[in-house]
């Protein structure tokens, strides 16, 4: 960062910023470095243009700077905040929990329709959110219909923790109900949809992936055994003791493994509903009815 007397200009500290992220070959040097300044001097993309010159004190310095170094030892920029917004709701994250991603939104909006008519029909549903993580897509759900009751299972209690801090802040704990469990180990009763963002990477692949990824999110959350499936064979042999009549399974899937998980459910005596592409047109959420 500029090391001057006073303080330094909004301006320039944002230059530097951009200029140590562009030469550490960061994918977006220019956005990362306005994120992180706006976040650390609360600012907003308006305030540069139409007041560079305002005065950054020594201490928003001195944090920008420390950010700056995190994020060029790979720490994702969001992880350094400690927060990540997700489908309009800013979700804690912590070192348990993998830090949501917009791609992951493409699930909630395949399930909303089927909870809103749920709740048409019923007056409310139940939703259970496996492997909940931050509590991401079931505390979406939940937000967007006042009648969801969420059920969030976690194998790790620090996800819960997390998940649970969260529900809290926003409002919606007395809908959220947090419970430890392997899968379906702990769960009792039957849901009118079940949601999962599972783990889906290939055990041999993890050591590839970016060192974002690699380093900060939990390898727990990313490993779903030698053919990143074991996740989705879990969840469809455990289900159908757990869904309403008519109800529904919706889950993630990565790049390339639509029919394979279709399979997998298909064999379970699940039939697919509907599938779903995010914003770069890759398959990331199927449907699944009984």
């Amino acid at each position: 960062m500029p090391k001057t007397e006073g303080a330094a200009t909004l301006a320039a500290v944002l230059a530097e910023a951009r200029r140590r992220l562009a030469a550490g070959d960061m994918d977006d040097p220019a956005l990362e470095a306005r994120m992180i300044v706006e976040h650390f001097t609360g600012t907003a993309r308006k305030d540069a243009i139409a007041t560079p010159e305002r005065s950054v004190s020594a201490g928003e310095i001195a944090n920008i700077d420390d950010a700056v170094n995190r994020r060029l030892a790979g720490e994702p920029v969001h992880r350094i905040f400690g927060w990540r917004e997700f489908y309009g709701l800013r979700l804690k994250l912590s070192p348990d929990t993998l830090e949501p991603r917009p791609d992951t939104e493409t699930l909630v909006d395949a399930v909303l329709p089927f909870v809103r008519e749920t709740v048409r029909r019923e007056g409310h549903c139940r939703v259970l959110d496996l492997g909940t993580g931050t509590g991401a897509i079931g505390l979406a759900i939940a937000a967007q219909v006042p009648e969801v009751i969420v059920t969030a299972t976690d194998i790790s209690a620090g996800s819960l923790a997390t998940a649970t801090g969260n529900a809290a802040r926003l409002g919606l704990a007395a809908r959220f109900i947090p419970r430890v469990s392997d899968w379906f180990s702990a769960v009792d009763g039957k849901f009118h949809a079940i949601v999962s963002n599972p783990p889906y990477i290939e055990a041999g692949a993890i050591a590839g992936l970016q060192l974002e990824v690699r380093l900060h999110d939990p390898v727990r959350a990313l490993d779903g055994g030698a053919d990143g499936l074991d996740a989705y064979r879990a969840i469809a042999a455990g289900a159908p003791e757990h869904l309403d009549e008519n109800a529904i399974i919706a889950v993630e899937v990565g790049e390339g493994q639509g029919r394979d998980v279709a399979l997998i459910f298909s064999e379970a005596g699940f039939r697919m509903a509907s599938a779903h592409r995010d914003l770069a047109g890759t398959e990331r959420a199927l449907v699944f009815g009984g």
